[in-house]
């Protein structure tokens, strides 16, 4: 079946804000970055990202930087959760949605498990 021009575009626009934001978190020295597809899965998103800080510090640090760089490639301000804390910060950018984490407070949680449902394979590293 083929895509129309419209179609496209979005999946295009969602595949440069996915690229953008693994970037960011490389740049900014994220541990263990996985990018995890979601077409099929649900509707909420094209892609779930999840990532950790080393620090409450490092979090809040990534998530601030996140916000500003989607805001300046979309011209929307992501909706961002948790920053006070920075435990668990999620950052809704519409196609894609981030959770970043202190490391035990992932583990604590273990998204990854929960959204793999149906996979033969671990969800693809970033």
């Amino acid at each position: 079946m083929a895509t129309t021009p419209h179609v496209q575009a979005i999946a295009d626009d969602a595949d440069a804000l996915h690229k953008l934001i693994l970037d960011s978190l490389e740049d900014d020295q994220a541990v263990e970055t996985v990018s995890i597809p979601l077409a099929g899965k649900s509707s909420i998103a094209d892609y779930m990202v999840v990532a950790s800080g080393r620090s409450t510090r490092q979090v809040a640090s990534m998530a601030a930087k996140l916000g500003e760089k989607i805001k300046a490639q979309t011209g929307r301000s992501p909706r961002i959760e948790g920053l006070a804390t920075a435990d668990w910060v999620l950052i809704d950018a519409g196609d894609v949605i981030v959770h970043l984490f202190r490391p035990e407070v992932r583990t604590f949680y273990n998204l990854e498990r929960m959204w793999a449902f149906g996979d033969t394979a671990p969800a693809a590293k970033a």
